[in-house]
């Protein structure tokens, strides 16, 4: 797309030349760079916008509110040592992952694994599935899955309940999943990338 085209939907295509430091001034970029599956997107981690719960990850997301890509979903979630990035579950798609920063526990399948930077996990349909910060700070992981299928299954998890991460009761559905979570509002936050700075 010539640099016009970003200009019409937002961007501030010198800025984003600038250094990261020069650029974000402390806080990230509004969320208007932000743009629909159907246009190019270039972005810089730091200048994506964040949103924060106090019950999970805090997610860097390059997808419209509201307007989610439709084959393939990808962020990056930032973990504090013991929170979830979600509840406990699977998918009918595949999902694969990769730690950026710092280390987590994977419960896969009902076992708990420790993972580290640079460790890649492969969910295949149909695995259960949640990570949890872990170690002395935070955690950053790539996320990445197909959204041909939005039918999540959300299984009772005694491993996953002790991080706070399993439903009370099996479920397909994911507002009932959340439902105690819902009771407290997404937060827009600059993005903490890079982690550490």
């Amino acid at each position: 797309m010539p640099t016009a085209g970003f200009q019409a939907l937002g961007f501030d295509f010198d800025a984003m030349h600038l250094p990261s430091s020069e650029r974000r001034g402390g806080a990230a970029l509004p969320s208007a760079i932000v743009c629909p599956v159907a246009q190019a997107l270039v972005i810089n981690l730091a200048d994506a916008p964040a949103r924060s719960h106090p019950r999970r990850a805090t997610q860097i997301d390059w997808e419209p509110e509201g307007e989610p890509w439709p084959d393939t979903g990808v962020n990056v979630q930032v973990m504090q040592p013991g929170q979830p990035n979600c509840r406990y579950h699977s998918e009918p798609v595949q999902e694969d992952f990769l730690v950026l920063h710092g280390e987590c526990i994977a419960i896969i399948d009902g076992e708990e694994r420790s993972l580290r930077q640079w460790d890649v996990v492969h969910c295949p349909a149909g695995v259960d599935h949640v990570f949890v910060g872990a170690g002395d700070g935070p955690c950053a992981m790539l996320m990445i899955g197909s959204r041909r299928l939005d039918e999540p299954h959300y299984p009772v998890s005694e491993l996953a309940a002790k991080y706070g991460a399993s439903v009370a009761a099996e479920t397909d559905d994911p507002d009932v999943a959340y439902a105690d979570w819902q009771q407290e509002p997404w937060e827009a936050v600059p993005s903490p990338w890079p982690l550490g700075s």
